[in-house]
């Protein structure tokens, strides 16, 4: 059955090839190939689940060698996948959610001439993360890493007719290749200190390692960290996510449900041994994830742009995913909790905002919304039940995911205890706020679409309808997750017992006050959010434009939270200058004393030719200047 594992990845990337390589004439099966070699992952991906989890917890990490990859001098590199509880988690979450996605794009992407070419750019997606999370060395993570990485650009950029959608691409290729420096780095520093790159060996010399040099165990930690920033979208790498929502939505639910942003979380629950080592890189960590967070929750809350705001609520979510796994050992289950029940509701969200843009000419204006909860009842119920879920809702998944980060938080203890635990707190307020300002602006109150025509230049006028089966199908599904996966992942610690083998025993946290109070506590912050949404939003009519002037600090919001002007001025204007000053040294010193060289020798020989006119005359001068030259010669030297 293990050996059958390697079919995980290659199920999907032979439709990828399939697809890309069959041309026009897989048009009108293009969609089905995809969806159907992402479900047989699926399914392989449950059989495998259900074989390691027959294991004893002891022999539950299991290795499956391919082939060897790379041999030369002390480099040794083998192909393997490691089929273990943590990574054949994230399988059925990428190949689950992933597989319900493809069923949605059947529907989404119905009238795009380029069906069967996004198909295989998600097939590919699909197969190079599950590359990354199978992968049994740093280096075959990062092959997955990159084909990620290389995916997205593919995705984001799909519609490379748009400008907008072709600069965020590059944005975020870019942006990654930031962070992907750091994991290259950090990989080659693990190489050079204890002579392997595969999880075995550098876990199991970590340890004497960190006795050693504690200081190299913290910079890789932190070179780690800085990978992870730039594909989970955390500060100070964040800005790439909101643009990528150029992208088609079934892109953004993929990326922000089940692959891409998952990567990071992924990596530091991976590298458990090496944060367990080091307190510092976990508190950094943390601190990122805490910061990363607010600035999440901020940004969301003065979008209008609908998928913008689902956008902001990721980059917030993961940020909780960061706090958790950075609060060290014995809490990164509680991190892979948020991050299952996040596929389910995030997912949902977007597919939810993908059947909104389906009924109103794909605007993604908020404010010209208003009223569709009476049109779309399917699409209404179905997320809410994922804003039920991300604002911790009880009986809900955040409920029983966001909930123990925060008291996980708060038992950190000390001063660090207290400012962790009351920035998660705040968080979910606000979460609770932005979240609500959503769902009314989209389908409560006055239906503004009414007056209004379509913004696409056709004056359309708005006529919204619910989408067809292939797509309200898949969002039913994960609204029922939204509801049910939290309490059954959470309850008698099934999921955290289950991950145990991968990244060690959970241990419950345990605040300075008793928990009962954290639950109360978050709740009531969650509903002053949700009033306050109700107050300021639901009890006016929300105007079409928006409001001018604001305060600073929604300002501030809509410029999202000021991470491109940071990016502009600490990278790219400095980069810009630089370029230009090379350009400056070039043009004026390597090639300007090239040329003035080439001048000066071409001058010379110019006034040199002018001897060689023919006269006798000037031939006999030059005779005399030369005869006079060497004889005033000849005489200094004699003088000397």
């Amino acid at each position: 059955m293990l050996g059958a594992s390697v079919l995980l990845i290659a199920l999907p990337l032979a439709g990828a090839i399939v697809l890309l390589v069959g041309g026009r004439l897989l048009d009108r099966v293009g969609h089905l190939i995809g969806c159907a070699t992402v479900l047989a992952a699926f399914v392989l991906g449950v059989a495998i689940f259900f074989h390691v989890q027959g294991q004893p917890a002891a022999d539950q990490l299991n290795t499956v060698t391919v082939f060897t990859w790379m041999q030369s001098g002390r480099l040794d590199i083998d192909f393997g996948l490691l089929v273990d509880p943590l990574s054949i988690t994230f399988v059925l979450l990428i190949t689950g959610v992933g597989s319900l996605i493809h069923i949605y794009s059947i529907g989404y992407m119905s009238h795009d001439a380029d069906r069967r070419k996004f198909f295989a750019y998600l097939n590919l997606f699909v197969a190079a993360m599950l590359l990354l999370v199978l992968g049994d060395s740093f280096v075959t993570l990062y092959a997955g890493w990159e084909g990620v990485g290389l995916a997205s650009y593919l995705l984001i950029g799909f519609w490379s007719d748009r400008p907008a959608a072709a600069t965020a691409a590059k944005k975020a290729f870019i942006m990654n290749r930031v962070g992907d420096v750091g994991l290259a780095l950090a990989i080659f520093l693990m190489f050079k200190e204890m002579g392997t790159v595969s999880y075995d060996g550098v876990f199991s010399h970590i340890d004497q390692l960190a006795e050693q040099s504690p200081g190299t165990v913290t910079v890789i930690a932190l070179l780690l960290l800085l990978g992870a920033c730039g594909k989970s979208g955390q500060v100070p790498l964040q800005a790439w996510l909101p643009d990528a929502m150029e992208g088609p939505t079934p892109v953004s639910a993929l990326i922000h449900a089940a692959t891409m942003v998952t990567a990071g979380v992924y990596l530091i629950a991976r590298c458990s041994p090496i944060y367990d080592v080091t307190a510092d890189g976990s508190l950094v960590v943390a601190i990122i994830g805490t910061v990363t967070l607010l600035v999440g929750c901020i940004g969301g809350c003065a979008k209008d742009d609908i998928k913008k705001v689902l956008a902001y609520s990721t980059v917030s979510q993961i940020g909780y995913m960061f706090l958790a796994v950075g609060l060290g050992a014995g809490v990164y289950a509680l991190g892979i909790l948020l991050l299952l029940c996040h596929g389910f509701f995030k997912a949902g969200l977007f597919l939810g905002a993908g059947s909104i843009m389906h009924a109103m000419n794909d605007d993604v204006d908020m404010r010209r919304y208003g009223g569709l909860a009476r049109r779309l009842p399917i699409t209404f119920a179905t997320m809410a039940c994922g804003y039920l879920a991300i604002i911790g809702f009880p009986l809900f998944d955040g409920f029983y995911a966001k909930d123990p980060i925060i008291e996980a938080a708060f038992a950190a203890g000390g001063v660090k205890g207290w400012l962790l635990g009351s920035a998660a707190l705040i968080g979910a307020g606000i979460t609770a706020f932005y979240m609500t300002r959503l769902m009314i602006m989209t389908f409560f109150g006055e239906p503004r679409w009414k007056q209004l025509t379509s913004t696409d230049g056709t004056g359309r006028a708005y006529e919204p309808h619910e989408a067809p089966a292939v797509m309200t199908i898949p969002m039913i599904i994960l609204a029922v997750g939204s509801v049910g996966a939290g309490a059954f992942f959470a309850i008698n610690d099934r999921l955290a017992n289950w991950l145990a083998p991968s990244v060690g025993p959970y241990e419950e946290p345990h605040p300075p006050f008793p928990a009962i109070v954290v639950t109360i506590a978050t709740l009531a912050v969650v509903a002053v959010g949700v009033f306050i949404a109700y107050w300021f939003i639901g009890r006016r009519p929300v105007p079409v434009t928006p409001p001018m002037p604001v305060p600073a600090i929604v300002t501030l919001a809509r410029n999202d939270v000021g991470g491109n002007a940071i990016n502009e001025t600490l990278f790219a204007r400095p980069g810009i200058w630089l370029s230009r000053a090379s350009v400056y040294a070039d043009a004026r010193g390597v090639d300007g004393l090239v040329n003035g060289t080439a001048a000066a020798l071409g001058g010379l020989s110019g006034r040199w030719r002018r001897w060689q006119n023919g006269y006798v005359r000037s031939y006999a001068l030059s005779m005399f200047a030369g005869t006079l030259v060497v004889v005033l010669m000849l005489l200094l030297v004699r003088s000397a």
